[in-house]
């Protein structure tokens, strides 16, 4: 049994449940923050991607009963539109304001991500944003045993969440 099926026996979910919540819960965040309603999630779950160029990473450290972390990946440009759409002003370049906006963005998927490990008992607590930006870089943070990795397509971009879990 892998270290995520684990967890989700102990969270009471198939991992086609907790993939359907986290949906929920993304497109949600995505829908209220940033008002982008027609996010497209593509159905298959992928390896956890490590390399990353003309992108920003944001990331929020889960401790607890389980460790981990939740990635918000983004190309540069579709960080810019987030942010643009929060702020409601057009932001053309990379600045404090948009690794403010994707660290917040990060945050209420890893808030709506430890709502579903606490129901179930398990302390979990939430680290404040990191946020990675740069034209080449890579970000490891498990395998795919211990990670949920989903990709959303907007209308002409894409991002990925990932989610990595550790029992400590």
């Amino acid at each position: 049994m892998s270290f995520i099926e684990k967890v989700l026996e102990s969270i009471q979910l198939t991992e086609d449940e907790l993939v359907k919540l986290l949906i929920a819960d993304i497109r949600e965040v995505f829908s209220t923050m940033v008002g982008m309603e027609d996010l497209l999630h593509l159905p298959s779950l992928i390896e956890p991607m490590t390399h990353f160029e003309d992108c920003v990473t944001a990331m929020i450290g889960l401790a607890g009963t389980y460790s981990g972390m939740v990635n918000v990946h983004t190309p540069k440009a579709l960080a810019l539109q987030i942010t643009s759409s929060m702020l409601g002003m057009d932001v053309e370049e990379m600045s404090e304001d948009v690794s403010d906006a994707l660290g917040e963005i990060a945050n209420m998927v890893a808030g709506s991500f430890k709502q579903h490990l606490t129901r179930c008992g398990a302390d979990t607590r939430i680290s404040t944003p990191s946020v990675v930006t740069g034209s080449d870089y890579d970000v490891s943070t498990g395998t795919a045993q211990d990670s949920i990795t989903l990709r959303f397509m907007t209308d002409d971009s894409w991002f990925i969440v990932a989610i990595t879990l550790h029992k400590d």
